[in-house]
Formats: structure tokens, C-alpha cells, sequence
């Protein structure tokens, strides 16, 4: 049982840090964007470094759960 557990949070912390990653990358184009105001590209970079943070938590945990399912 603890293997479909493992496998089931490696698929889920996956899908998380993909979402992160795609969070990430848009916000860094936002605080890029120099028709954009300084406030909102602030704001975007602030949210790529914690978007940053929360891919590889996540990627980090699927691979845990990876290896965990595999035992």
C-alpha cells in the first residue's frame, strides 16, 4: 500500500512543479517586461524566486516518492 502512496505523491508533487515552473517562467517575463511598471515587475520577480522555491520542494519530493515506490 505505502508503494501506490509513493507513487501517487510522486505523480502529484510532479504535476505541482511543473505548475511552478510554468508559474516561474511567466512571471519572469513579466519582470522582464519594460512596458510594465516597476511595482508589477517587482511583484513578478518576488513571485519567479518563490515559484523558484516551490518547483524544487516539489521536485525534490517526487523524487523522494520515486525512489520510495520503487522499495
Amino acid at each position: 500500500m505505502d508503494t501506490i502512496n509513493n507513487a501517487a505523491s510522486y505523480v502529484a508533487d510532479t504535476v505541482k512543479g511543473a505548475t511552478a515552473t510554468a508559474s516561474k517562467e511567466g512571471n519572469k517575463e513579466v519582470a522582464k517586461d519594460s512596458n510594465a511598471s516597476a511595482s508589477t515587475r517587482l511583484t513578478a520577480g518576488k513571485d519567479a524566486v518563490s515559484d523558484k522555491v516551490d518547483e524544487k520542494k516539489n521536485n525534490t519530493s517526487a523524487d523522494v516518492n520515486k525512489e520510495a515506490a520503487k522499495h
